[in-house]
C-alpha cells in the first residue's frame, strides 16, 4: 500500500508541476522545466533563474516547456 500511495503522490506531484510550468511558460522568455526531485517528487523550475541549467539539475529534467513570449518585435 506504502508504493501505491507514493506513485499517487509521485503522480499529482508532476500533473502539479506541469500545470505551473505551463501557466508560467505563457508569460516567459525563458524554458520551464519540471525536474525530479527527491524529497518533494517533481517541481517546476524556471532557466532563467539558472542561465544555462547546471549539469546536476539537466540530468533530472523530465519535461521541458518552451517560453510562449517573443522578443521579435
Amino acid at each position: 500500500m506504502a508504493t501505491r500511495a507514493r506513485l499517487q503522490a509521485n503522480t499529482e506531484s508532476y500533473f502539479a508541476a506541469l500545470a505551473l510550468a505551463e501557466q508560467r511558460a505563457l508569460h516567459s522568455f525563458f524554458d520551464q522545466h519540471v525536474i525530479q526531485d527527491k524529497c518533494r517528487g517533481y517541481i517546476a523550475l524556471d532557466e532563467g533563474d539558472y542561465n544555462a541549467l547546471p549539469a546536476h539539475l539537466a540530468a533530472r529534467v523530465v519535461h521541458t516547456v518552451h517560453g510562449a513570449m517573443l522578443d521579435e518585435f
